[in-house]
């Protein structure tokens, strides 16, 4: 009788699939959804909209008409595109319109002309918000004020996010820490809520989506390197625990930075490289022209993904 039966890799199955995963992060961002529309209103309901349906959309064409292959917008990856690049935009009504713009950069050139999910070095989402920072930035800089729960409207009255307060004024007229843990501030309205972010992450977390080691290391890395400068000079520099629950560090530590294509394999490598995000996005909010920096440093690391995985590879199997 043969024992052996030789067949080539993956030697080692799961019931785990790309549309799983994809669907479990979908659902991990349901509470800030929840949270943008009630602070926001119908304005962050319709950019949402927007902007899923024009990346499934486009995904969609390209992978039928462009690369002529099997379609897999139905394993929610374009979904996932969708939500992220809504999250990081101001809830105004102009992006309504632009956000279909960026959802073309995002899948076209974040995603598809890479070959499509799982070949893309870039997170599409961010690729696409950096375009639309890039090519429209007064839209894109436009916040609008956070109003009382449900504000059924699209009207919108332009305010400020925290970290332009401070970058403008210092910290005279900076919100309170409560106010920033819930989501009563201006910014992108899928970073507002720490606590609506938390909830997701921890979801992921539990379903084993995504491990500790990028999220603690870029949270943890942030929060010691603006603390060092705070304790430095507490009037020039934000105290550490507002620079973590203001802007995008929370969404992009848990959301983005994750992303299993463009981040690396290993925990080491995913702890450097987390370290590197927290690193630059406290370099960029502090010195460089943005307040807000957590897309950049992030793109710039998935750049050095390659390099983290060639490094720190993990351990292979003893012969």
């Amino acid at each position: 009788m043969n024992l052996l039966n030789i067949s080539g890799s993956p030697h080692v199955h799961s019931d785990e699939s790309t549309k799983k995963i994809m669907w479990r992060v979908n659902l991990a961002l349901v509470p800030m959804l929840l949270c943008g529309i009630a602070f926001f209103g119908l304005n962050a309901l319709l950019i949402s909209i927007v902007s899923v349906v024009c990346c499934c959309l486009f995904q969609w064409l390209i992978e039928k008409y462009l690369l002529k292959v099997p379609t897999t917008v139905c394993d929610g990856s374009a979904v996932v595109t969708g939500l992220l690049l809504a999250f990081n935009v101001p809830a105004t009504a102009d992006m309504i319109w632009l956000i279909a713009i960026g959802a073309l950069v995002a899948i076209g050139v974040g995603k598809m002309t890479f070959g499509g999910l799982g070949k893309n070095p870039f997170n599409p989402a961010l690729v696409g918000r950096v375009f639309l920072l890039i090519s429209f930035p007064v839209q894109m800089t436009t916040w609008p004020t956070v109003g009382k729960w449900f504000p059924m409207t699209l009207d919108t009255t332009s305010g400020a996010t925290p970290l332009g307060i401070f970058k403008e004024s210092g910290l005279s007229d900076m919100p309170s820490l409560m106010d920033a843990f819930l989501g009563h501030v201006g910014g992108s309205f899928g970073e507002v809520s720490a606590i609506a972010i938390l909830i997701g992450a921890i979801y992921l977390l539990c379903r084993k989506v995504i491990s500790w080691h990028i999220p603690v290391a870029f949270i943890g890395t942030a929060f010691l390197f603006s603390g060092i400068l705070w304790l430095c000079n507490p009037e020039q520099f934000l105290n550490p625990v507002m620079t973590i629950f203001t802007g995008g560090i929370m969404l992009g530590a848990c959301f983005m930075a994750t992303d299993m294509v463009t981040s690396p394999m290993s925990k080491l490598a995913q702890i450097i490289f987390g370290c590197g995000c927290g690193l630059l996005t406290i370099i960029i909010r502090n010195w460089g022209a943005y307040p807000e920096g957590v897309s950049f440093a992030i793109l710039l690391m998935n750049a050095v993904t390659p390099l983290l995985n060639r490094w720190c590879k993990p351990a292979r199997f003893a012969c």
